[in-house]
């Protein structure tokens, strides 16, 4: 059996799996975690939370009687936060998030300063307010006090372990999605750290997802008995992760996850360079993802529901499904956190045109949903001529998971077949399967091919969507 932990941007997650990866009936535990979002465009998370409740999430998978024998813990977690911690391990900032825009003027300075197309092409990752560069550069000039208490900085992951046992390391996949890794001789890029204004002594040593760590702290093998002794694989990325538990961890099976923002990801062995708009992430030292994430996806029909007076989620869902596409007159540009793939403009913000007397609030959902089904478009146009002839796209997420009608305007969108997962728990799920691979006991290229419902697109509707994203194209030209 293995414990499997996903830190997400919304919730913390464990879950018990067998031996074939699938979950263990009644030993799940979920505890919600939203950041704290302020008006400057911060977006930040106390690690003491995401620590307290990730502890609860184990606490209750181990709980009760018939406990099965435990193999390994395996833990995924969040791209790109970032972590200070003082020379104790303790932490002194909160968890900096992908979505914190505050860093917008030195993502900026840093874009004209650098050989940005170059920094991409060894980082794969582009200047951007997501990445730790503009981050670092950020806090240096608006909190020095707070930076001069930091010894090192890291993710949620090496918190994590440093409190279980002492001492950490980042795994080239949560490395990957920093801006600091030289991906090709794997290690800390010296124009990356020059740029962050960092030494790479303060960041933490690297290692591989298969470098398991063993000797938990008495206390906490006083608290988990059954983890004693066991190993712990370090944190991987949650997109790694989810791909893996999407059956996607071939180049032919590309997944969509559709959760609070958005991402379409490929594995591949040797991607090369990434196409300008998308970026280059590692699963581990020998395999890559190749994709794009949208800061966009839950989040806007989150927004929407806070904002809106919409009716409940199965009204809605039925209007919804009933209309016809792009029949609202609005074009929207749904970058409420920001813009990532394919243009990374992070200090870019959401705008809807067209409102009229007659506009309803379901009319601007529908056009927020449909928007962000553009923009998963606009990353296929790019990723599409890397993928194989003859490739599949598996969704999972629960915004899909809730929403066939979001899934069918992205599936209309794509002008491609799209499974939608029977499972929203791909992360989870990955993060088992990985442990196992590690302990020899499973292979990742034989991977179950994924189930769910096939959504076959609309040629039709396909066509009223490509007219809609240049309708889009043409207003994101024409504002600032």
């Amino acid at each position: 059996m293995i414990v499997a932990l996903d830190v997400g941007t919304s919730s913390v997650r464990a879950a018990l799996h067998d031996d074939a990866g699938g979950a263990v009936p009644g030993r799940f535990h979920r505890v919600a975690c939203r950041p704290t979002v302020t008006r400057d465009g911060g977006v930040e998370h106390d690690p003491g939370a995401l620590l307290d409740a990730a502890a609860a999430c184990i606490d209750r998978v181990l709980a009760g009687p018939g406990l099965p024998d435990v193999a390994a813990v395996s833990v995924a977690t969040f791209w790109h936060g970032l972590l200070g911690l003082d020379a104790g391990g303790r932490p002194v900032t909160p968890v900096f998030m992908w979505g914190d825009t505050r860093c917008a003027a030195d993502a900026a300075l840093l874009r004209r300063a650098l050989d940005e197309p170059a920094l991409h092409a060894r980082t794969g990752c582009h200047v951007h307010t997501s990445y730790w560069p503009a981050k670092l550069r950020w806090l240096a000039r608006e909190r020095p006090d707070l930076v001069a208490r930091v010894a090192r900085w890291g993710s949620f992951g090496e918190h994590l372990e440093l409190t279980l046992f002492g001492e950490a390391a980042t795994t080239v996949s949560m490395a990957s999605g920093t801006g600091l890794l030289d991906q090709e001789t794997m290690t800390w890029d010296p124009a990356a750290l020059a740029a962050a204004d960092v030494d790479a002594t303060r960041l933490f040593p690297l290692c591989d997802r298969r470098d398991g760590r063993a000797g938990l702290r008495p206390a906490w093998a006083r608290r988990w008995p059954a983890l004693r002794g066991r190993p712990w694989f370090p944190a991987v990325g949650d997109g790694a992760a989810s791909n893996v538990g999407s059956g996607c961890a071939v180049p032919a099976r590309l997944a969509l996850n559709v959760g609070t923002s958005t991402a379409l990801r490929m594995v591949t062995p040797a991607p090369g360079a990434p196409p300008r708009g998308l970026w280059r992430y590692r699963l581990d030292r020998e395999l890559s993802l190749l994709g794009g994430a949208l800061s966009e996806g839950g989040n806007v029909y989150a927004w929407c529901r806070d904002v809106l007076r919409l009716p409940d989620e199965a009204a809605l869902e039925a209007t919804l499904a009933a209309r016809a596409p792009d029949d609202h007159g609005l074009t929207v540009l749904p970058f409420v956190a920001g813009e990532r793939a394919p243009g990374w403009r992070g200090e870019r913000r959401a705008a809807i045109v067209g409102i009229g007397l007659d506009t309803r609030a379901v009319d601007i959902v529908a056009a927020a949903i449909e928007a962000v089904a553009l923009r998963v478009a606009l990353v296929y146009d790019l990723l599409r001529p890397r993928a194989p002839a003859g490739h599949v796209i598996v969704a999972s997420g629960g915004a899909v998971g809730r929403s066939r009608a979001w899934a069918r305007a992205i599936a209309d969108a794509l002008g491609r077949p799209l499974t939608v997962a029977d499972d929203e728990e791909a992360t989870g799920r990955g993060a088992a399967w990985l442990a196992l691979e590690a302990l020899g006991r499973r292979r990742l290229d034989a991977l179950p091919a994924p189930r769910g419902e096939i959504i076959e697109p609309d040629a039709a509707r396909h066509a009223r969507y490509r007219d809609a994203l240049q309708r889009q194209g043409r207003l994101d030209a024409r504002l600032p």
